[in-house]
């Protein structure tokens, strides 16, 4: 049996992974003692509160097929597998963020972390895609990518603009 999804079940689960990414970085900005990495860590959450915005607006073009149910799911299953999906793949809502980031980091550690979870949030939507047929806006997936890649190219000028 495969699983299938739509752009709009997609699209869900890229809000969702914006909003788990900018719960992230406000929890650990709660515990960096530097001003700098503090404000950086702050700076990466409003980052993803707008690019959850995007994928909203985005998700709101979508087309009636687009947003088709793929199966028939009386009881919302399929929502609380796509969350569940979105919660422990990219950003894990569950992790503490001082496992990952423990205050001691340079800006420069922050960002290569940061660049490190776009990435992973791009292999993510690479192999996901493959779930969506064409007819249900397989292509709206590559705006997602397209937008997690725009992230990683805005952070990777920060990362230039320290050295």
């Amino acid at each position: 049996m495969s699983i299938h999804f739509n752009a709009d079940e997609i699209f869900e689960m890229a809000e969702q992974i914006e909003r788990n990414g900018a719960k992230f970085y406000r929890k650990a900005a709660e515990s960096a003692e530097e001003s700098g990495l503090r404000q950086t860590l702050l700076d990466l959450a409003a980052m993803e509160d707008e690019h959850e915005k995007t994928f909203a607006s985005m998700r709101a073009d979508l087309s009636a097929e687009q947003r088709a149910p793929v199966t028939f799911d009386p009881e919302g299953q399929a929502t609380v597998y796509l969350r569940a999906m979105a919660d422990g793949y990219v950003f894990d809502v569950r992790a503490v963020p001082s496992e990952l980031l423990t205050g001691d980091e340079t800006l420069t550690d922050v960002l290569h972390t940061a660049i490190g979870l776009e990435k992973d949030s791009i292999i993510f939507y690479l192999g996901i895609k493959e779930m969506v047929p064409e007819k249900l806006g397989k292509g709206k997936i590559e705006q997602i990518i397209k937008e997690e890649m725009g992230h990683i190219t805005g952070l990777s000028n920060k990362l230039a603009s320290l050295s």
